[in-house]
């Protein structure tokens, strides 16, 4: 999942009733569409509080409403309280790498413009994204796009980087281009939702350096782009996906999840389909890359 996706949906149709909250990997539900639990919080394959309900069990159509609303509340968020916060913080990088490492930064997921661009400089830097949003009653799993693939090193460093240093820098990709700001929505430890903008703050970098209000701005309306362009790549995925399914008479099927996910340890392979430019790309994994 990408970003909070806060939605409050009251009978805006029967198959998505009532109100639902989706957050990062987890995802609260009303009684309306669970009526035998007053409140779940659900984490894909995790009991956090309640019944266990893998997240794709919710509706497609729901989340793709999710999207469509946190898309709209992304819009009405005032750029210039963005532009304020990241000339008041005014974070320099310092080119220390270590948000280019997987131990610290987590995957590099790509857009489809990215993809392409990778493919361009070199095809063998990308992988399936981890964490496929499905899996059918096949044991196929579906994946919302493509990741960068690391060196194999301890860190897990980018594929680009090199003596610690981006060797694409001209050609990096969007997220590494607003890194390490964001506009979207989170929830604290205490259930508190609120818009975040920066990420890992006082973990690297440079604060309180000065910061031309022009450059403040130009970084927020990027910060903005990205956060539009994660949001309808996910929502165009769920939409094939939704489609689809229904051509193939394909369901997503937890407990085949869960036995394909077992797969991969052992090193047998599995089969992921890879969503790029509006279609859907075969690979074959093994040795848990890509679909861990």
């Amino acid at each position: 999942m990408i970003g909070t996706l806060l939605l409050y949906c009251s009978r805006v149709s029967k198959k998505c009733p009532g109100r639902i909250k989706i957050i990062p990997n987890y995802l609260t539900l009303s009684s309306h569409l669970f009526p035998l639990t007053k409140n779940i919080i659900l984490k894909r394959h995790s009991l956090i509080i309640g019944m266990v309900v893998p997240l794709p069990s919710v509706p497609i159509s729901c989340r793709i409403i999710a999207l469509v609303q946190e898309r709209n509340s992304l819009f009405s968020y005032p750029l210039d309280h963005l532009t304020d916060t990241i000339r008041a913080t005014g974070f320099q990088c310092k080119c220390c790498g270590q948000c280019c490492t997987r131990a610290y930064n987590g995957h590099v997921f790509l857009l489809d413009r990215d993809s392409a661009t990778a493919r361009t400089i070199d095809p063998a830097s990308l992988e399936p994204a981890p964490d496929p949003e499905f899996c059918d009653q096949n044991g196929i799993f579906y994946v919302s796009g493509y990741a960068v693939r690391t060196l194999g090193d301890a860190a897990g460093s980018c594929w680009f980087l090199e003596n610690g240093r981006c060797r694409i820098y001209d050609r990096r990709f969007s997220v590494c281009r607003v890194y390490p700001y964001m506009l979207r929505r989170g929830v604290d430890e205490y259930g508190r939702v609120d818009w975040r903008h920066i990420m890992r703050l006082f973990l690297h970098g440079a604060l309180q350096q000065e910061i031309p209000i022009e450059d403040c701005l130009r970084i927020a309306r990027e910060t903005r782009e990205y956060e539009n362009a994660a949001l309808a790549h996910e929502i165009a995925f769920l939409e094939l996906m939704r489609e689809y399914f229904a051509e193939h008479g394909l369901h997503h099927d937890p407990e085949r999840y869960d036995q394909a996910v077992r797969l991969i340890p052992t090193g047998k392979p599995v089969t992921v389909m890879v969503y790029h430019d509006q279609d859907l790309e075969e690979h074959i994994v093994q040795g848990g890359s890509g679909a861990d």
